[in-house]
């Protein structure tokens, strides 16, 4: 997941989950933010960020936020780069040989980011973006997340039906700790993935490497549930 046009800013505040306002070259711009989560502890006042910048003229904004620096660690916020991420990551052999590679697949009531075929049987795969991290320890999700639990019960059930199911966890930093469900926040989440855990549903969790203009997944990391 490579970008272009990046440009260097500064973070001055978040009036709505969609916009920030950014200093670039020294002018306060409104851009979008392309991750609707509370990211808190991501962009506070004066955090160094990157933008993208746009080139269509009936964009309402010029820049996409991107990436941001934490302490001495990059993390990407777009939260349509997992996605990105994890579909150049299957196809170049991350679970091994598959075919039949899609994305966004109805199976019963529930819409998976991905489905593909695996040592002969049909598989399913949801995709889960990680940005909130305390001391290199990451968590999920930094909201409460109804739709996420759902996701998790339809990869259960698919599980008992005999296909494939997979939760990944595509953590947008490197050299992290491990993940664990943030009970905290949504403890219905967490019972949803220890009962999917528990059914065959295979939890994976991935960091990655980071750059200002790129992403891509690099390595695993432990699941503590």
């Amino acid at each position: 997941m490579k970008y272009n046009n990046m440009t260097p800013g500064i973070f001055l505040s978040r009036p709505n989950r969609f916009i920030a306002h950014v200093e670039i070259d020294g002018q306060a711009e409104v851009v979008h933010v392309k991750n609707t989560g509370r990211c808190r502890e991501l962009l506070p006042a004066g955090a160094q960020v990157w933008c993208q910048r746009s080139d269509n003229p009936a964009r309402k904004t010029k820049y996409d936020l991107i990436t941001v620096r934490k302490g001495s660690r990059l993390i990407n916020m777009d939260s349509q780069a997992p996605n990105h991420a994890a579909r150049e990551w299957l196809a170049g052999g991350g679970l091994g040989e598959i075919s039949d590679l899609r994305a966004e697949t109805t199976h019963g009531d529930s819409r998976f980011d991905f489905s593909f075929v695996k040592d002969g049987k049909t598989c399913f795969l949801e995709v889960k973006g990680v940005t909130l991290e305390t001391d290199g320890v990451c968590a999920f999700p930094d909201a409460p997340t109804e739709r996420g639990a759902k996701h998790l019960r339809g990869l259960t059930e698919a599980a008992k039906e005999g296909f494939g199911a997979y939760v990944l966890f595509v953590i947008q930093m490197a050299d992290v700790a491990y993940l664990h469900p943030n009970d905290v926040t949504d403890p219905n989440f967490g019972k949803a993935l220890r009962e999917a855990a528990a059914n065959g549903v295979q939890v994976l969790a991935m960091d990655c490497y980071v750059t200002v203009e790129e992403m891509t997944i690099r390595k695993p990391v432990p699941v503590r549930l």
